[in-house]
């Protein structure tokens, strides 16, 4: 049905200008998720769907809530930014999008259930709510992981990218399953309308509630912000307290966000998908004792201008070290965007072009500081995502991780 849907829609492009194409776009999008689900029965309606939304640290509760729900005996499947997992199989996401469209989802939805899948945890975006991909999931429960400013340029304000996640809840609100549970952060000043809710239970969490909240063998309060949220849903839904604490005490590291590469080195080396102000910001706050060397660029070129200088002043005034470098410049000059980033910054930077140099550069940085035990390299930005995006749709295959690894290993003197 994908393959079909595919070549029908390239074979239309041919022949169908684009001025006739705009105005029927959302109804495309949304026959076309109707389709689907229709198509792979409805998968939704006979798991419990727990969806994650938010601005940052999605992925990172998503892996969490993940984990709870096998510690409990739960077969589950699993859908976001990173990885795509069913009872019997598991694949990076390389779409460069949490939410694949053209019926992928319900696919997988569907092949879980007859995996024999009870419980799906989806990830869900403000991107994917623009094509209807959100449709259909029948929403057991969703938690609001917190709101910041981001893809302001997409979705044309703040405001809207707000009534976006706004949305995203009236999806939970039109669910039909019966005990439909909200889990929201209440820091966050747009709280207040989502908890509004129509639905039978609404549960918050706070920052406020760290002296509570769950060890978990990740770096920052961020960190265990997201993993009281996932506590708190799991006692609602269920499961020993016990049961939750165990899990999320031995997660297993959680590829691109927050992870520490260890090739042996006698520095610290973490890489972490951070590419909001106050994503950066919590993340270099989570290292508050150490000689931070900070690697950044500005994910998304064409998108989000404002944050570049913003950004820059950031690892500014938190770093001891910042080397800017290219990340994801699209159909924009790649320089042009690290010299927005330098802006505001009262040091001048080191700026390196090549991410892989920018990255040797920071490690040889380290191995050279007085007492490098100490050092942290913070490579920001990427996370997971496997590629750097070029000019007009071109795209170089890439790991922040594993480019890590390979010159890590490759100098030997960077080792113990």
């Amino acid at each position: 049905m994908y393959t079909l849907i595919h070549v029908l829609v390239k074979i239309l492009k041919l022949f169908v200008p684009e001025s006739w194409v705009a105005p029927m776009r959302p109804v495309y999008h949304w026959l076309l998720a109707w389709l689907f689900a229709l198509w792979y029965h409805f998968p939704a309606r006979s798991l419990v769907v727990i969806g994650v939304t938010g601005t940052k640290g999605k992925s990172t509760v998503a892996d969490m809530q993940y984990a709870v729900l096998r510690e409990a005996g739960y077969t589950t499947a699993l859908a976001s930014t990173i990885r795509f997992v069913t009872p019997k199989s598991e694949e990076p996401n390389v779409f460069k999008m949490t939410m694949q469209g053209r019926g992928h989802l319900q696919h997988l939805l569907a092949q879980a259930r007859k995996e024999g899948a009870t419980h799906a945890v989806v990830e869900i975006t403000s991107e994917g709510l623009r094509q209807y991909r959100h449709r259909f999931l029948f929403l057991d429960a969703l938690i609001i992981t917190n709101i910041q400013k981001e893809h302001i340029e997409s979705h044309g304000s703040f405001e809207n990218y707000v009534a976006a996640k706004r949305a995203i809840v009236g999806e939970l609100e039109q669910s039909p399953k019966p005990n439909r549970v909200l889990i929201c952060n209440v820091d966050d000043p747009e709280a207040k309308a989502f908890l509004e809710a129509n639905v039978p239970t609404k549960i918050t969490f706070s920052k406020n509630e760290l002296s509570t909240s769950p060890i978990v063998p990740l770096d920052g309060d961020f960190n265990r912000i997201n993993a009281l949220a996932v506590l708190k849903l799991s006692v609602h839904l269920g499961i020993a307290e016990n049961v939750a604490r165990r899990a999320l005490a031995n997660l297993p590291p959680v590829k691109g966000r927050v992870e520490h590469i260890e090739q042996g080195q006698d520095f610290t080396v973490i890489v972490d998908y951070a590419h909001t102000p106050d994503s950066l910001k919590a993340l270099y706050g989570a290292y508050p004792h150490q000689k931070k060397i900070c690697v950044l660029g500005n994910t998304g070129g064409g998108r989000d201008t404002w944050k570049r200088p913003e950004m820059g002043r950031i690892a500014d005034e938190m770093c001891d070290t910042v080397i800017l470098t290219n990340e994801d410049p699209y159909d924009e000059n790649p320089r042009a965007i690290a010299d927005a980033m330098a802006a505001d910054m009262t040091r001048a930077p080191t700026i390196i072009m090549d991410r892989r140099e920018a990255i040797r550069e920071a490690f040889r940085l380290a191995s050279l500081a007085e007492g490098r035990n100490q050092c942290c390299v913070l490579i920001s930005g990427k996370g997971t995502d496997p590629f750097i995006m070029g000019p007009r749709g071109s795209r170089q295959k890439w790991s922040d991780a594993q480019v890590a690894r390979e010159e890590l290993e490759k100098n030997s003197t960077l080792r113990t």
